[in-house]
């Protein structure tokens, strides 16, 4: 009985985290402004790569203990607005985050737009992490 019970809520507490595909098809198209002033992504370690292409990758990693994967050259990937790191490095962060339970929010973004939002991990969408409404105020005219 008590297994059937263990069970039941870890369906529920799995049917409650959803992740929605209009909340990552919110971000195509969207200046990346949207994605450095916004309150809830401003909360979590970020590092980047960009690729031989010129596509910039950004992780944004909602996981417990991802400072342990800090060491090791990466330089501010603590801090809020991430650390650029080579393609090695970032490959090494990634393994390091990958053994952990939570959420990577990955947004590939070329001329300065996301072109696509993807979660990876133990994630869930909703309207806070949709695009918040009035980053145009901080873009440069």
């Amino acid at each position: 009985m008590r297994s059937i019970t263990i069970l039941l809520v870890a369906a529920l507490l799995t049917g409650c985290a959803t992740v929605h595909q209009s909340d990552l098809d919110a971000w195509v198209d969207v200046p990346v402004i949207a994605l450095d002033t916004h309150s809830f992504f401003l909360t979590l370690p970020m590092v980047r790569t960009v690729t031989d292409s010129g596509v910039e990758i950004r992780v944004y990693t909602n996981k417990r203990g991802v400072s342990s994967c800090g060491g090791g050259g990466f330089g501010g990937a603590n801090s809020p607005q991430g650390s650029t790191l080579s393609y090695a490095n970032f490959n090494t962060f990634q393994n390091c985050t990958s053994r952990m339970v939570g959420c990577d929010g990955i947004f590939y973004i070329r001329d300065g737009k996301v072109i696509e939002a993807k979660p990876v991990g133990r994630c869930y969408t909703n309207e806070a992490t949709r695009p918040e409404k009035g980053y145009e105020r901080f873009l440069k005219k």
